[in-house]
């Protein structure tokens, strides 16, 4: 007599169940959510990258005044957001990475409307080259004040009293408008004498 063996068979709902089952455990391997605190958006890695927190970005601005905002942000995007490990970095005197050319974040100092595209605030005003916007002796119109060295009229006791707080609106914009090109030209002069 044959002896009968039982066969078993795989039918293909178990071969679709095993399918799906698989396919749902991978892709969640591979996409796991960035931040569960935030169910209605979850932006690509990409995106993230692009868009960093303004307000990590400014604090750590703040700490480290130094620092060029894009090379905070770069450093935040690659450690995942964190501030102590960033001001860590810092601290412990190894310095930020430079990102690289291709990253742009969008993100502008506070102040400014829009990113500059090659340069940040802070670095055009050490390269020395500053518009003639921040000139305070262009802005206030005082150019014809510059020329004479120590020429200016020192206010006596009277006219200092005679400039106390007044209740007229006009006087005290007046008073405060003279205030500001005197310690403008008061810088100016001290400059002068110290690059002298």
């Amino acid at each position: 007599m044959a002896e009968s063996t039982p066969q078993t068979s795989i039918n293909i709902p178990q071969i679709l169940a095993v399918a799906l089952v698989g396919f749902f455990a991978i892709r969640w391997f591979l996409n796991k959510p960035a931040s569960p605190s935030t169910p209605g958006s979850s932006p690509s890695s990409s995106q993230r990258g692009q868009q960093p927190d303004l307000t990590k970005i400014n604090q750590l601005a703040t700490m480290f005044p130094q620092l060029d905002r894009r090379t905070i942000a770069w450093d935040l995007h690659r450690n995942g957001g964190s501030v102590p490990a960033t001001t860590e970095r810092v601290l412990s005197g190894r310095g930020l990475d430079a990102p690289p050319v291709t990253w742009q974040p969008n993100i502008a100092a506070p102040g400014q409307q829009a990113p500059a595209a090659g340069t940040s605030s802070g670095s055009a005003r050490k390269d020395g080259g500053g518009k003639r916007e921040d000139d305070l002796i262009t802005r206030y119109s005082l150019q014809g004040r510059v020329g004479g060295k120590g020429k200016e009229a020192v206010p006596s006791e009277e006219e200092q009293r005679k400039s106390a707080w007044s209740s007229d609106k006009a006087v005290r914009a007046e008073v405060l408008r003279k205030r500001r090109e005197e310690m403008v030209l008061a810088a100016r002069r001290k400059l002068e004498a110290k690059e002298a």
